[in-house]
């Protein structure tokens, strides 16, 4: 069962006090931590299905019970919103999570599992090792990508980019979950109970009554800045950083998916780290890791 309570620690950026939210998973005193980070405008609790496969899938091959974090990227969910919106880049949410991993030790064995964005930042986590920057005396152990690596589409990047700003206002919290479960479409088919656990925590109430979404819409501003020759720039960037991983990496793919590219997939598994993949038939952007096949891809390669 997934922790009831929800955990922060205060991290720093620019002198300004930044409260990360996580919820714990497994044993809390465990040096095998599993760091999970959701997508551009999703939540920790994402992840409540794969820290229960995993938890599940480590008891029945008599394994110790791993420390499973999942954690809401500030602007989401119960972390603070940033009081910069040029702060809402992979720069500083990395910068962040590196203050988060050192204050989460003792670290043995880490492992990162990363949503879309949530792997950009595993990636820009990865390429501070062997650096001052790193907080730990361990590498890095096991990395997954979800729906994401260094080449993702830039006409992805601008649908996406399209809708960010707007965090709804619904009258009814129906309302917001019919309205959830449309924008979520191309996560592939799920049942009505899993589309309701998955978004029921993405919708709280709105200041002038009814429900809006669980994120600063403040996140959105990035994309303003974002250029084709930018988006050209930071991928050669986050290739090199790539290629110079070592360490087994699992990439996961909606093969539907129109942000990460079947072509830069394959080149994933021949460069760098040369890559396990992983397809799913039917599932867009991004396979969400709730559905029995996908949790099981993601425990087999990580325990």
């Amino acid at each position: 069962m997934p922790d009831t309570k929800q955990h922060h620690i205060v991290c720093k950026h620019e002198q300004h006090n930044v409260r990360v939210a996580f919820w714990l998973h497994g044993d809390a005193n465990s040096d095998h931590v599993i760091v999970c980070v959701h997508g551009l405008t999703r939540l920790a609790t994402d992840f409540d299905a794969l820290a229960a496969g995993l938890l599940q899938d480590a008891a029945a091959r008599g394994l110790p019970t791993p420390r499973i974090v999942c954690i809401d990227v500030p602007g989401r969910g119960g972390s603070d919103w940033l009081p910069n919106p040029e702060w809402y880049q992979v720069p500083v949410y990395a910068s962040l999570m590196l203050q988060v991993l050192a204050q989460l030790q003792p670290i043995r064995k880490l492992d990162w599992v990363g949503t879309s964005m949530g792997g950009l930042i595993g990636l820009a986590v990865a390429a501070t090792q062997n650096t001052p920057l790193w907080p730990l005396s361990v590498p890095l152990h096991k990395m997954v990508l979800n729906d994401v690596g260094p080449e993702i589409a830039w006409e992805a990047v601008q649908r996406i980019g399209d809708y960010v700003a707007d965090t709804g206002y619904f009258a009814t919290f129906e309302q917001g979950l019919q309205y959830l479960e449309g924008r979520c479409a191309p996560f592939g088919p799920h049942t009505p109970e899993q589309w309701r656990a998955l978004n029921t925590p993405a919708l709280v109430p709105h200041p002038a009554g009814g429900w809006r979404l669980h994120y600063d819409p403040a996140i959105a501003q990035v994309f303003t800045h974002v250029t084709p020759e930018s988006f050209a720039q930071g991928t050669e960037v986050l290739w090199q950083v790539y290629d110079g991983l070592t360490l087994p990496l699992l990439v996961v793919r909606g093969a539907e998916s129109d942000l990460l590219p079947a072509a830069a997939a394959r080149a994933m598994q021949q460069r760098g780290p040369r890559a396990q993949l992983v397809e799913f038939a039917g599932v867009g952007h991004a396979p969400t890791l709730v559905q029995p096949e996908q949790i099981a891809a993601v425990s087999h390669f990580l325990l």
